[in-house]
């Protein structure tokens, strides 16, 4: 660097003299980069170290075989560096990490040569033999962690036969694994007051080898599993999840195919929590391929609502996931117009006051769907568009002639025009005032006008609109 090289040549350089160390430090020193650069997240020291001292095929961890961090760092002649705050162990610069990665012929197997390890460490005897829901020490296990959590994305990046039979021989029995609670608890999926009450008493009960792999997305695994013996495939974990669930969930499609091939599979099974089937679920996380998969199965039911009775459309619509309410209406037995039970509303109002003005184009398509339906409160989607100040879906709404604009709600008695002047929405106002069939005069059920409250909330532009109507 200093004779004018680049970055490039330096790296290159120190490489080869990583190579060329002598005894096995050339190998661990690899070793380490390909950990560090191909890890799921950055990992500490002890870590790495345990990574670094599994043999495959050993069937526990032999302390004598973990090299020392000194060891390691020094493998590497100054291209890794260890935080002082964290431990944690870095690539000396960002631009290293693209040299290594632009030599293909550096790491051929990375993630199926980490997989092995994951998988060889959980299934060490000492692994296996710790309570899931007793949650003991296990502090002095530095890859437990790791490997519980991240042995699926390797897996699914390096599958090869050593690994389906490592994968293979954690998931029987995994609901009694401990590797199976860390899963669990350490996942983006949030388990819930009742979930992870349940998890940490009881441990992972039902959530089986074959939940497991559908969780993870693992085909490869799903496959040979449901082969190996006769499973209920709609049996329910400690949540009330069925393999199906988790592969909706986690927008697991390669698993939903499989998983629907099979007609026992139940589509629309329902877990414990809030009656939510498959599909609801991959609606509420917007998997719009998993939906869309999912639909395809004749008899599923996608009217089937959940706890509070809105439908998985009604919860696309409040999301806005356009491509999502496009799947649902292309199903002839969608019903678009289904109200929830708790409030009575339909996929329209939800979109209407969620401000999704693409969805609510989607759904005033359809003529069985009525733009003036009220909710509980007697809200109509109008209601709702003018009370939120979303203009566009107001335009929308008032080009139809068959839009009552100055329907009142049940609970105060105000229109449209009523909720958005007490808002302050002055360009909601201007297009309402636009219509004849507006009365700006009305009053509520507390006699109050829409300038009495437009003045009691402040709403000087509000004002400022209907004294522009008077001069004219």
């Amino acid at each position: 660097m200093v004779r004018g090289n680049g970055l490039s040549d330096a790296y290159t350089a120190t490489l080869t003299r990583l190579k060329t160390q002598k005894g096995n430090k050339s190998q661990l020193g690899m070793k380490v980069l390909m950990w560090v650069l191909y890890s799921e997240r950055p990992l500490r020291a002890e870590e790495l170290c345990h990574a670094l001292g599994v043999r495959i095929g050993s069937t526990d961890l032999d302390l004598e075989n973990i090299p020392a961090l000194g060891t390691l760092i020094s493998s590497c002649v100054g291209l890794v560096t260890v935080e002082a705050s964290s431990s944690i162990i870095r690539l000396v610069h960002f631009t290293l990490q693209e040299h290594l990665l632009s030599d293909h012929t550096l790491f051929r197997s990375s993630h199926s040569t980490i997989a092995e390890v994951c998988l060889t460490y959980l299934n060490f005897q000492s692994v296996r033999d710790i309570l899931p829901a007793a949650y003991s020490d296990i502090s002095t296990l530095h890859l437990l962690h790791y490997a519980s959590l991240h042995w699926g994305e390797h897996t699914r990046r390096g599958m090869t036969e050593t690994v389906a039979i490592l994968a293979l021989r954690l998931l029987d029995r995994f609901s009694e694994h401990i590797a199976a609670s860390l899963l669990l608890w350490g996942s983006s999926i949030a388990l819930g007051t009742h979930g992870g009450f349940t998890l940490l008493i009881r441990g992972p009960r039902g959530f089986t080898g074959l939940h497991g792999a559908a969780f993870l997305g693992i085909v490869e695994i799903l496959i040979p599993l449901l082969d190996m013996k006769k499973w209920d495939v709609n049996a329910v974990d400690f949540m009330g999840n069925t393999a199906l669930t988790w592969a909706a969930r986690r927008g697991r499609e390669e698993v939903i195919k499989v998983l629907l091939k099979r007609m026992d599979v139940n589509p629309d099974r329902v877990g414990t929590e809030d009656d939510r089937t498959p599909l609801f679920w991959a609606v509420e996380a917007g998997h719009e391929a998993a939906v869309r998969i999912l639909l395809e199965r004749e008899d599923l039911n996608p009217n089937q609502g959940c706890g509070d009775g809105i439908t998985p459309l009604g919860r696309a619509a409040s999301e806005g996931y356009e491509g999502i309410v496009g799947a649902f209406l292309e199903r002839k037995d969608i019903n678009p117009d289904h109200a929830d039970r708790e409030y009575d509303r339909t996929p329209l109002s939800w979109a209407a006051s969620g401000g999704h003005e693409g969805v609510v184009k989607m759904l005033l398509e359809r003529d069985d769907v009525d733009p003036n339906r009220a909710d509980t409160l007697g809200k109509t989607p109008l209601s709702w568009a003018a009370e939120e100040g979303h203009e566009g879906i107001v335009e929308v709404l008032l080009e139809r002639e068959d839009v009552n604009p100055d329907h009142a709600d049940t609970e105060y008695g105000r229109t449209p025009i009523f909720l958005a002047s007490q808002n302050g929405h002055e360009r909601v106002v201007r297009l309402l005032l636009e219509r004849e069939d507006v009365n700006p005069n009305r009053v509520d059920k507390s006699g109050g006008t829409i300038l009495d409250w437009a003045a009691e909330e402040g709403e000087e532009g509000v004002l400022e609109v209907f004294l522009e109507r008077g001069r004219r």
